[in-house]
């Protein structure tokens, strides 16, 4: 049983005190029992917009795991690429100029997926300039500055080339299921921020400016989703119809510290709050989004907020870091 009400007070109070506009909680079962609450609004400017479960989140950075790391544990599941081997065995050109020297070149699949790279966690590389192709020829001939590891966009943009190159499709093209798609979404959209850069309110336009600039779907964002499209994606790794065990044991398997492939695992203090089991998996995204699948209960959850709107810049912006927790315990307790 789901006690729906209870799991979603933490929200519902966030959304009542106005620290965020709106918050959708979605919860589903390993054997398909779910339940769904909405409270507050999809966009507060120009004009009030109440959100419903009909509406469409830009994902964010879910999109890395919703998407980009099923692509490329799926082509692995398919013998196109090896985890272990470069990345440069579906991108030879990458950095192309110092094949002898440059670190970018012995960079893996694996690597990437966990984090356990050099690379810095963002760049703005839509300042660079505004022709997509260009862009990516940038990405992939910057001699990127290097850092201890830290969880990097510039990884999965790596990771979304590697698919691209080795599909000969845009990664829009993939199959991802309903209640899941590149944008613009083909429904109602929540909205996230005033984006200085275009000058205007972004409302079913990806809110990530590299993102934008290359095109709207790159490998760290991009995806735009409702509650059941996550939902759905979510139980397929819950009952194991949407992945296969080797995938499913890439994501559960710890790489490099708290990560697996793609995700996080659980860690003192994470978001997904400590009431959940030790083999829980989870992320994030900017603008307010969250998925944790716990399989040792049989449960995942799904928070949608649009924390970011108006601006990332006021006080209740900063909230999703407190609330996401308390909706992770609160799920714990609520789920019989």
């Amino acid at each position: 049983m789901i006690d729906i009400d209870a799991a979603f007070a933490p929200a519902a109070a966030y959304v009542a005190d106005g620290r965020i506009p709106g918050a959708t909680l979605g919860i589903i079962t390993a054997g398909g029992e779910r339940a769904v609450r909405v409270a507050g609004y999809a966009a507060l400017m120009p004009e009030r917009e109440l959100l419903t479960e009909a509406h469409w989140f830009d994902l964010a950075s879910v999109s890395k795991v919703v998407a980009t790391t099923r692509m490329i544990l799926q082509l692995a599941d398919e013998g196109k690429l090896d985890l272990d081997a470069p990345l440069t065995s579906a991108i030879p050109d990458l950095r192309q100029y110092d094949v002898a020297n440059a670190a970018e070149r012995r960079l893996t699949f694996r690597d990437c997926l966990s984090h356990r790279t050099f690379l810095p966690a963002v760049e703005p590389v839509y300042t660079y300039g505004d022709d997509p192709n260009r862009l990516r020829a940038f990405i992939l001939q910057r001699e990127w500055r290097h850092g201890p590891p830290v969880y990097s966009d510039i990884n999965f943009l790596l990771l979304g080339i590697a698919v691209e190159r080795i599909t000969g499709r845009p990664l829009w093209a993939w199959p991802l299921g309903g209640g899941l798609s590149y944008g613009p979404p083909p429904g109602p959209a929540v909205a996230t921020e005033f984006c200085h850069w275009r000058g205007r309110m972004l409302k079913g336009e990806v809110h990530d400016e590299n993102c934008s600039a290359l095109g709207g779907a790159t490998g760290h964002a991009g995806l735009f989703g409702t509650v059941a499209g996550v939902l759905d994606f979510a139980q397929g790794l819950l009952d194991g119809s949407g992945a296969s065990p080797a995938m499913l044991e890439a994501i559960r398997t710890q790489q490099f510290e708290h990560r697996t492939c793609g995700w996080d695992s659980r860690y003192p203090g994470w978001p997904g709050g400590d009431a959940c089991s030790a083999h829980t998996i989870g992320h994030t995204g900017f603008v307010g989004t969250g998925l944790w699948v716990d399989f040792d209960r049989g449960v995942a959850w799904a928070l949608l907020t649009n924390r970011v709107h108006p601006t990332r810049h006021s006080e209740g912006a900063a909230s999703i870091f407190t609330l996401r927790p308390a909706t992770g315990d609160a799920v714990a307790a609520a789920v019989s």
